[in-house]
């Protein structure tokens, strides 16, 4: 049965340029509630854009042209984003949708300690905690995303790469949101690292039940870790299947160009012309 988290129709946002430039046109789709819809196509063609715009962070000269964005919280209301303002939209994200943004483990403040910046979030959205309280629920995070407690102290540049994505994931969990929207988080960690990081999603994922839309031109990857792949260009949503049928009999040709786009590891060998 349908149990839709996220109902996003007819939504467009034009970058008021002149000329002016159509990011998104016409979206239209629903994120079910455990859900990892992947968000696959070439660079430029408005996933980012999508993932600001349902969470009303575009800045000018971005604008909304038309659509609506529900959101079908855990207690039954919906929460229709569009017309929350500015202090309702201040609590609305973190708590109920997180994000992690494309290069974020880059962008930790690296004059103060890991542990800080952790309870930060919590200061801001949870005042009421006390400071052991919020101390507390920082250990915990750095334990679930497999940091270690032991590094509360630590600052950005004494942590792996992969390591700061790890804060980065922990931060977007702190509040509990029920979805996680993850804007290229695996882009500059090698491929074990990578690896180490989607493994984790998942398994955050079922442990805590939230929804993910995982951003990416990375189509194979997202086969790995989606249930469902949206494929888009040119702003808009040319296919959505789930993985498996995307990968086995893709119905659009651009998603068949992107598909036999990146070399395969088994198959005839090929000769080098040069």
């Amino acid at each position: 049965m349908s149990d839709p988290l996220l109902s996003i129709h007819d939504f467009s946002v034009v970058y008021d340029v002149d000329p002016p430039v159509e990011a998104v046109k016409n979206v239209t789709l629903d994120l079910q509630r455990g859900e990892i819809l992947g968000l696959a196509g070439e660079s430029g063609c408005g996933k980012t854009t999508l993932a600001y715009g349902i969470q009303r962070l575009l800045k000018a000269p971005a604008v909304i042209t038309s659509g609506s964005v529900l959101f079908h919280d855990a207690s039954g209301e919906d929460i229709d984003v569009n017309s929350l303002d500015a202090e309702q939209m201040l609590a609305f994200r973190w708590d109920k949708i997180s994000m992690v943004f494309q290069g974020a483990m880059n962008a930790l403040n690296p004059v103060a300690t890991i542990g800080s910046q952790l309870e930060d979030v919590f200061e801001v959205h949870r005042p009421s905690l006390s400071k052991a309280q919020r101390r507390e629920a920082v250990v915990e995070l750095l334990e679930i995303v497999k940091v270690g407690g032991q590094r509360l102290r630590s600052f950005p540049h004494e942590l792996s790469g992969g390591m700061r994505q790890r804060v980065m994931i922990a931060m977007a969990l702190a509040l509990r949101p029920q979805l996680m929207v993850m804007d290229e988080p695996t882009t500059a960690l090698d491929v074990l690292v990578q690896r180490e990081i989607l493994r984790q999603i998942s398994q955050l994922r079922h442990e805590f039940g939230f929804s993910v839309i995982f951003i990416t031109h990375d189509l194979p990857l997202l086969l790995e870790i989606s249930d469902r792949i949206a494929i888009m260009r040119e702003g808009e949503i040319v296919e959505l299947d789930t993985a498996e049928r995307i990968w086995r009999s893709p119905q659009d040709e651009y998603t068949k160009t992107l598909l036999s786009s990146f070399p395969r590891l088994t198959g005839e060998k090929g000769v080098v012309v040069r």
